[in-house]
């Protein structure tokens, strides 16, 4: 690639770190811009960001910095090393200027949407928890306006129901990736260009708010379900039974019915709760304090039985 060792990555979360390990099987990072540590867990410890873990993992140049455009020493890095592309992955720190006016191909970014579809933070939960059957992966040059940049490439998949925003973080970052690879190689080669979004049938995806992962049994069986694979691995969703908090890892649908949030039954010994259509299959739960289990063990800890409720 005509680019190679002229690239720097700057990302944050978990997908930019599966990103990058992608990359790095293909082209040379020069340099790693990431978030410093910050206090999380149970203690707060100072936990470094999933990015910085891969840089470190592969011994990449590592910057860290909390403020991307006004960080003097980036600045001077950036006209020492003179990088001819900055791809900027799950970041949340937003770019400006000198950096958007790199000449082509830019700022680059992997989004894991359709665009203009779910701009924003949370575009794949949000497209699992509005029941969508398909999205994809865009790669984009980034302007000012929010994820509204002109696109480089993109391509769609199918989102099975059982699948979880894991499963789908998973497959779109390692097609996003190679994506953004072969996208590069036909913009060096003047193969394709890029193409303005079609701006006036924009969705957005804002971050997930703790209030949402609250598990309404009211709610149709399939929303319910859908809402536990959008927030799988994180944050999880979760009901109160009795004063602890339960949280709810994996469902399926049943077509058993009853009292929304009553056990209307059982199968392979894990409860099933009805909801306001339809019930879901507790599968996989969490008490409070507890490990992991299935509905079948956390039940036999509690001695629920049918016609309980579990809320």
């Amino acid at each position: 690639m005509t680019l190679k060792n002229q690239l720097w990555f700057a990302g944050s979360g978990s997908f930019g770190a599966r990103c990058l390990s992608v990359l790095v099987e293909s082209t040379t990072i020069v340099r790693v811009i990431t978030a410093h540590p910050r206090p999380a867990g149970r203690h707060l410890a100072e936990r470094e960001t999933p990015v910085e873990s891969a840089a470190r993992k592969f011994d990449l140049p590592l910057t860290r910095t909390s403020d991307f455009n006004n960080d003097r020493a980036l600045m001077d890095l950036y006209k020492g090393e003179s990088p001819a592309c900055i791809l900027v992955v799950d970041f949340a720190q937003k770019i400006g200027e000198p950096f958007l006016s790199l000449p082509q191909p830019g700022c680059l970014n992997i989004h894991p949407s359709l665009l203009p579809a779910y701009r924003g933070s949370a575009p794949i939960q949000r497209a699992i928890m509005n029941g969508e059957t398909r999205t994809g992966v865009t790669v984009f040059r980034l302007v000012p306006q929010m994820d509204a940049g002109p696109v480089l490439a993109s391509t769609h998949i199918v989102i099975g129901c059982e699948d979880t925003f894991g499963d789908i973080s998973e497959l779109l970052a390692v097609q996003g990736t190679r994506l953004l690879l072969d996208g590069l190689e036909l913009l060096c080669q003047g193969r394709i260009s890029l193409k303005e979004q079609d701006h006036e049938n924009a969705s957005f995806a804002p971050r997930i708010f703790r209030s949402e992962t609250e598990l309404r049994w009211e709610n149709p069986s399939k929303q319910v379900h859908d809402l536990v694979r959008a927030m799988n691995p994180v944050p999880g969703c979760f009901v109160f039974v009795g004063v602890r908090r339960l949280k709810i890892w994996k469902t399926r649908i049943s077509d058993l019915s009853g009292e929304p949030g009553e056990i209307a039954g059982f199968l392979d010994g894990n409860p099933v709760v009805a909801c306001g259509a339809g019930s879901v299959v507790l599968v996989e739960v969490q008490q409070e304090g507890k490990r992991r289990t299935d509905g079948a063990g956390w039940l036999r800890g509690i001695n629920l039985k049918k016609g309980d409720k579990v809320a």
